[in-house]
């Protein structure tokens, strides 16, 4: 089973890939369903209002992930690759204003939020910590259909049959036939060792069975594109961060700081890591902000890629499109393992699971450009992710902002710092990737659950009321 590349780096808007982008994924699967019109009813019923209940995470820190607005542009028939941020506003607005959306293809139905979009606090769904339930009521509040989604991380969304069905694949996840169908470390480095290619070459053989070489590399570079954006974006963006926090971007202020003393010749010993922390906060403030940020591998975590992708591109000028489509594709074959043996989501396994599963793949992408062998890539891959274990998730007041934005600049840091250390070597290591991905399933399973993306725990509740 075969993870793509753009499973792992998807197109959408901020905050957050589960509470964000997974929750207006499942409403387009709710309307799809809706519209198909095969499930069962009375012959004369006519779904006249929806209804969604958000439950565990999601419904602890809903608020400040914007998973209300989410729902709500989700039905009405927005989803997160295509919707503009700079409308959002108006969107919700109108939704609140009217008490109704009315999606293409579907008559207006009856969605008043105070209503019917429901935060169940207390009953947590059986799947997973990021459950929610849509209906679908007939005039007189008659049930007519009721689904249950869970957003599972990096915007990945499963319903109960495909949760429950064992050793089945995501909804985005292919059967096909690929010529490298690894799925741990171990059968990735064994299948590199036997045909003597690059991860990157293999995961590239993987993905064309499925593109053209053209539209393979077309997609990686507008991928590279969105991030890169976002980059220039959070540099040149000030002001207060929402949620009520109050919070100011920092990423220009330190930006024109750095520019500054680059006019001046001024070189400080830690200048490479003043650019790397300043380029990944500026995604995640652009990401707290609802701007358009791609997930890597999820949006909690989306600074620590682009932002190793920008150091690239500033320290090494020889990288062109060649490289960065190299970085992507084997930074994705890590991600993919990560992602089928463990989790990449916070409310699953904690922040280890979000940063530092980017960090590891941010590692090993770097790693491969800089010439490392299979061997030193995966090495580079164990390296960052380790140095991340038992990383709690306790946003305060479940925003996207504290301890989340610096935490990408140290993600960035240390998948740069796991590259090099690792290039040093010769691929040879002690603690196997395997081993540590199994070690970070372990501890986010053992992990009390109010660290773990729900805000009952950590610095969320040990500061001060803002």
């Amino acid at each position: 089973m075969f993870l793509s590349v753009f499973d792992l780096y998807k197109i959408g808007i901020g905050p957050s890939s589960s509470h964000t982008m997974g929750p207006m994924t499942a409403a387009a699967r709710f309307l799809a369903e809706l519209k198909d019109g095969r499930w069962p009813r009375p012959h004369d019923a006519v779904v006249a209002r929806l209804r969604v209940i958000l439950h565990g995470s999601l419904a602890f820190t809903g608020v400040g992930h914007a998973t209300d607005r989410a729902v709500m542009l989700g039905l009405a028939g927005f989803v997160p690759a295509t919707v503009d941020p700079d409308a959002v506003d108006a969107v919700v607005g109108g939704i609140a204003a009217e008490g109704r959306v009315q999606p293409d293809g579907h008559p207006a139905y009856a969605f008043e939020p105070v209503r019917d979009l429901v935060f169940d606090r207390k009953t947590p769904l059986p799947g997973h910590a990021n459950g929610m339930a849509f209906e679908a009521l007939d005039r007189n509040g008659a049930l007519l259909l009721r689904r249950i989604y869970y957003s599972i991380g990096g915007g990945f969304v499963v319903d109960e049959d495909e949760l429950q069905r064992k050793d089945s694949a995501l909804p985005t996840e292919s059967t096909t036939a690929i010529p490298f169908p690894f799925s741990t470390a171990g059968e990735m480095l064994a299948m590199a060792d036997r045909s003597g290619l690059s991860i990157g070459e293999m995961q590239r053989a993987n993905e064309r069975v499925f593109l053209s070489e053209r539209d393979l590399d077309e997609r990686l570079d507008a991928i590279a594109g969105v991030m890169a954006d976002c980059v220039r974006r959070g540099l040149k963006q000030d002001g207060i961060m929402p949620g009520g926090l109050k919070i100011r971007r920092r990423a220009k202020a330190i930006h024109e700081r750095l520019e500054a003393d680059a006019q001046r010749n001024v070189f400080q010993p830690l200048m490479a890591n003043d650019w790397l922390s300043v380029y990944a906060m500026a995604v995640n403030e652009e990401n707290a902000c609802g701007g358009r940020v791609v997930t890597a591998p999820t949006n909690g975590a989306a600074g620590v890629v682009p932002a190793v992708m920008q150091y690239v591109r500033h320290f090494h000028a020889e990288a062109g499109k060649a490289e960065l489509r190299t970085f992507l594709l084997t930074s994705a074959a890590i991600g993919a393992i990560i992602k089928r043996n463990a989790s990449i989501s916070g409310a699953e396994v904690g922040c280890q699971g979000e940063v530092g599963s980017a960090s590891a793949m941010a590692a090993a992408g770097l790693a491969a450009i800089m010439g490392g062998s299979p061997a030193q890539i995966e090495n580079a891959a164990e390296i960052a992710l380790e140095h991340h274990l038992g990383m709690t998730c306790d946003p305060v007041k479940g925003l996207v902002q504290v301890p989340c934005i610096e935490r990408n600049a140290f993600g960035a840091v240390k998948a740069v710092t796991a590259a090099s250390l690792a290039m040093k070597g010769d691929g040879s290591h002690f603690v196997p990737l395997d081993a540590c991905i199994e070690t970070m399933r372990q501890t986010g399973r053992d992990m009390d659950h109010r660290y773990k993306e729900t805000s009952l725990g950590g610095l969320a509740v040990n500061l001060p009321e803002c």
